[in-house]
C-alpha cells in the first residue's frame, strides 16, 4: 500500500516531536499524534491537517513534559 504525502507527514512529526521531547516516551508521542490526526478523518480539506495536528500535538506534550518536571 502507497503512503500518502499526509501520512508521510504525520510520520516526519512523530519523528521530530521524539526529538524535541525526550522525556516523552516515544509510543505515547506517537499516540498523542494519531489522536490528535484521527480527529480530522472526516474533514474533506487536508491540505492543513499535518500543521493542525503538529499545534495540537506539540501542546499536548508541552503539557506532559511540564507535568514531569
Amino acid at each position: 500500500m502507497a503512503q500518502t504525502s499526509e501520512q508521510r507527514m504525520i510520520d516526519q512529526l512523530i519523528e521530530r516531536l521524539v526529538a524535541t521531547h525526550p522525556s516523552v516516551p516515544p509510543g505515547r508521542v506517537a499516540e498523542v499524534v494519531h489522536a490528535i490526526h484521527a480527529q480530522f478523518d472526516e474533514r474533506p480539506l487536508r491540505e492543513f491537517v499535518p500543521l493542525f495536528v503538529e499545534r495540537g500535538a506539540k501542546r499536548e506534550l508541552g503539557q506532559l513534559t511540564a507535568v514531569d518536571a
